[in-house]
């Protein structure tokens, strides 16, 4: 298997409340291994949560979003994954089969998702515009095609016109759920 060039964002499993402190680990170790060329930002996904202490003041906390997860953008490499996989507090990759295998990425709709949703930005080139013609590559209309009629950058949605029992039908899908062909 070849490795990947680019760097992609992977979820890490750890053990539930240990979640900065492997942050913390993971940062440390890439200093130390002089691996900032690999191994780049590690977020913990968390949002902002207004609650009432019990004297009845509000008070802003984070509250994790993936409780016993953390994100990692890096360049896979055989040094960068061995890197990270044996972080003190981190169980494995999620999306690795096991048997030394190396992890799938998240698509990259999925993790500006997770991002914008943190305040966060991450840069990602749709390459799909209206009245491009796609082809659904996951869920319940794959293999079907269709052209473009609306896009929802925002929301990482896209209307589809799809042939469906005979008639033109709308169908609103996942931007990861497409492909442009």
């Amino acid at each position: 298997m070849s490795d990947t060039v680019s760097k992609e964002w992977y979820v890490i499993h750890t053990y539930s409340g240990y979640e900065n402190k492997v942050k913390d680990n993971i940062e440390k170790r890439v200093e130390s291994l002089g691996m900032e060329d690999k191994i780049f930002r590690i977020v913990v996904p968390e949002e902002k949560e207004t609650i009432l202490t019990p004297t009845g003041k509000k008070k802003e906390v984070n509250r994790k979003t993936f409780p016993g997860y953390v994100l990692v953008e890096l360049v896979m490499t055989d040094d960068s994954w061995f890197v990270v996989r044996n972080t003190p507090g981190v169980t494995g990759f999620v999306g690795s089969h096991g048997g030394g295998s190396k992890p799938s990425p998240l698509l990259p709709e999925e993790i500006n998702f997770i991002l914008q949703q943190m305040g966060l930005s991450n840069v990602v080139d749709i390459d799909i515009e209206v009245g491009d013609y796609v082809r659904v590559i996951s869920g319940p209309f794959v293999d079907m095609e269709g052209k473009v009629v609306n896009l929802d950058l925002h929301n990482y949605k896209a209307d589809v016109m799809i042939e469906l029992m005979g008639r033109e039908t709308k169908v609103e899908l996942e931007l990861y759920n497409i492909e442009k062909f």
